[in-house]
């Protein structure tokens, strides 16, 4: 990273070469001293350096800095904390951090683990030694040197024989990694803090995982403070050395003596390494060290509460602990390293259980495909064509064995269920959306020309599901979506001036004009097995409202039903009624739209007399919507979920996740669970009649460069989950999401 224009070429005498990296409060510069010594100088930004309460600040991490000398710390060889930009110089040590290196390469095994282990201990010892408490050690505060690991950034350290320059109440740290009492008593806290944050930055080497881990600096404080830590995948004797430094009393923790000793038992050989997810074919995904990609939920390593959060008391119940970390309103990078900010998550859940059930002991067992294991394949393939339409992407289920894929550089790829091997693919062109369906042995498709075809319009294709050998294709609209019906398949024609069903040989059951009263611009949809028109007006689409055809399934005999408000949006059956939504439209629109479109009301439809009742929606709910079993999902783009009855409109519960751009839900009726994906393949799993987290993954690594703008997925093949994030595709129990080396 060169320097950028305006910099200055020197400071404190001196020379600039390179930019090693920034944060909120100031840059990190490589430099060299007149007799070429290599130093790393942390600079100020010019605002602060008018801030007298952070000037001094600076002061006490200057002087807590020169305090502290060892083999595993950066020495501070010189710094002006009075200068018109303070600064300050350290030897220059490269190495990347520890935070990189998971993130990049996975967790630490055997000497690794054993060096990193020893190392921090004995960085610790003369930090304490030093009579300085770091207060904020984390995986992006330890630099990976080849001769051991270096502690840097005493940003908010602190001198035990000083007093600590904010107010009473105020917390400085990063959610993950603090101790109970920097949350409870941040002006009380030794050195027991440290023991407690090494304890964390432990179990986030040897797997990935944060033991804490809430979605939210809030939710992440209260885990921290009054639940336990999360462990699995952490092998004995580590495991029980890291429960001990994470215990709540300080008084509990072991000295750094004891842990020198005990630490010294780790065994040097490794565990056998897990797969590379970044390569092509399906590999095992190792969520315990996936780095949450950017726009993800949750504080990354490197965030750290700003000075303004406020400690909430340690025995106080949730609700007052989120009152009180909430008025944390700017949470900003206190340490300048040249660190590299990355978040790690781990499985996390409201009954989290021994043996790593996110269901306890109780959990019923999970029907998988035989054979199963955990797995993730690539979407993505060298051939040439057309990107995915990232609107339309996911996958669709076929029997207990399979799934069938959309993708970049093919139609439909078949994927074994179990293993996540391509049995076949299909096609050069992604064809703009996922796959209708599979029904008896088809999988039902599109088709669209090419350069070298003799058609203009797109198919709708019909392949053999085992084989993917194409049976018969048939023109049909360019826009409009197909749908399996209970007799075949119906979709509009190619000119939109028909609605045209087909059965499984390709043969043509019917055709029948698309117009109703309402208007002849006309969509068909399904449902509960029956097909049905959705029509409004050529010219103006935003009058007249929807006109709803019943369509005779034996025929296509159209029977007008309804008329609809504008915009309606077809939702699916309850108890014998038709379901469907009405959109809070602005000027100009006349249809759903977007991630975040607003509802006021749910319209249920007697599909034999067209009565319509209308019941008002709970507070005009917001974002994608799914009926599963009579309820109403809404999922906004920020995470939060919202349950609404679809019989009533009675709203069930509301819950922040805290997770982004959430997938359409799965539910499963034997774990009682909704399951949903995120873009950077994060997994959700909530309580379908509370809203209550059961457990959250972290993201995949490296999903794909089309992450930001591809709709997640997520379905269910028997028990296993089959989700979609990206160009990627990867399957997890239903159960033990959370893979751990063996």
């Amino acid at each position: 990273m060169s320097l950028s224009q305006g910099e200055a070429g020197s400071i404190g005498g001196y020379t600039l070469i390179d930019r090693l990296g920034s944060g909120g409060m100031g840059v990190v510069h490589l430099a060299l001293s007149a007799s070429g010594r290599q130093v790393a100088i942390k600079v100020v930004h010019a605002q602060y350096a008018l801030d007298e309460e952070f000037r001094a600040r600076f002061r006490q991490e200057v002087a807590a800095a020169r305090r502290v000398s060892g083999a595993f710390t950066a020495p501070v060889v010189d710094a002006d904390p009075d200068a018109e930009q303070p600064w300050m110089a350290t030897l220059y040590v490269p190495g990347r951090t520890l935070a990189d290196i998971v993130a990049k390469e996975g967790p630490l095994t055997g000497r690794a683990l054993r060096t990193l282990a020893l190392g921090l201990v004995e960085a610790l010892r003369d930090i304490h030694r030093a009579g300085v408490v770091h207060r904020d050690l984390k995986p992006s505060n330890v630099l990976m040197a080849e001769d051991g690991p270096r502690v840097i950034d005493f940003g908010i350290s602190r001198a035990a024989d000083n007093e600590d320059l904010t107010v009473t109440g105020r917390l400085i740290g990063t959610p993950p990694f603090m101790s109970p009492e920097q949350f409870a008593a941040p002006r009380d806290v030794t050195a027991a803090s440290d023991v407690f944050s090494l304890g964390s930055v432990l179990v986030y080497a040897a797997t990935g995982n944060r033991p804490f881990d809430g979605g939210s600096p809030y939710l992440t404080g209260y885990q921290v403070m009054h639940e336990q830590p999360h462990l699995d995948g952490v092998a004995e004797p580590l495991r029980s050395i890291a429960e001990r430094c994470l215990a709540k009393d300080p008084a509990d923790r072991p000295q750094l003596a004891e842990l020198h000793g005990v630490l010294q038992q780790l065994p040097t050989g490794g565990a056998p390494a897990l797969p590379d997810l970044g390569s092509s074919g399906p590999t095992v995904p190792d969520f315990a060290h996936s780095p949450s990609a950017p726009g993800t939920a949750g504080p990354r390593d490197g965030t750290t509460f700003g000075a303004g959060a406020t400690a909430a008391g340690g025995a106080r119940r949730l609700r007052r602990v989120l009152m009180a970390l909430g008025t944390a309103v700017a949470v900003t990078a206190i340490g300048l390293t040249a660190a590299h900010m990355v978040s790690s998550g781990t499985a996390t859940g409201d009954r989290a259980a021994a043996g790593g059930s996110a269901l306890g002991a109780a959990a019923p067992a999970a029907g998988l495909p035989a054979g199963w294991k955990p797995w993730r394949a690539s979407l993505v393939t060298a051939k040439k064509g057309d990107p995915l339409d990232y609107e339309e992407s996911g996958c669709v289920p076929g029997d207990s064995t399979a799934v069938y894929c959309a993708g970049t550089g093919f139609t439909v790829t078949r994927f074994d269920a179990a293993s996540g091997r391509v049995d076949w693919r299909r096609g050069t062109s992604p064809e703009t959306s996922l796959p209708v369906g599979v029904r008896d042995g088809r999988v039902y498709t599109y088709r669209k020309p090419d350069s070298t075809a003799t058609y203009i319009t797109r198919r709708l294709v019909a392949l053999d599901a085992k084989t993917g050998t194409e049976l018969w294709a048939r023109p049909v609209s360019e826009d409009e979506p197909a749908a399996l019906f209970s007799r075949g398949i119906v979709a509009m024609d190619e000119n939109k001036t028909a609605f045209v069903a087909y059965d499984g040989s390709g043969r043509q059951l019917w055709k029948a004009p698309a117009k109703s009263s309402a208007g002849d611009a006309c969509a068909v949809t399904v449902l509960n097995g029956a097909p049905y028109g959705l029509c409004t007006p050529v010219d103006d689409p935003g009058k007249g409202g929807v006109g709803l055809l019943r369509l005779d399934p034996a025929d296509g005999t159209a029977h007008e039903v309804a008329t609809l408000p504008t915009g309606a949006r077809p939702m699916g059956v309850v108890d014998g009624q038709l379901l469907f939504l009405t959109p809070k439209l602005a000027k100009s629109q006349f249809a759903a739209n977007g991630e975040d479109q607003p509802y006021t009301a749910l319209d249920l439809v007697d599909p034999r007399t067209g009565a319509v009742k209308r019941v008002p929606a709970p507070g005009t709910p917001r974002g994608t919507v799914t009926l599963l079993d009579g309820v109403l999902y809404f999922d906004r783009p920020g995470g939060t979920v919202t349950a609404v009855r679809a019989a009533d409109g009675k709203r069930l519960w509301q819950r922040a996740t805290e997770i982004e751009n959430l997938s359409a839900p799965v539910r499963s009726k034997k774990f009682d669970t909704l399951y949903f994906a995120n873009r950077y393949g994060r997994l959700l799993a909530l309580n379908p009649a509370t809203g209550a987290v059961r457990w959250r993954t972290a993201a995949i690594r490296d999903p794909g460069e089309s992450a930001e703008q591809t709709t997640p997925y997520v379905l269910q093949v028997k028990d296993a989950i089959v989700a979609v994030a990206g160009d990627t595709a990867f399957s997890v129990r239903p159960d033990r999401p959370t893979v751990t080396a063996k």
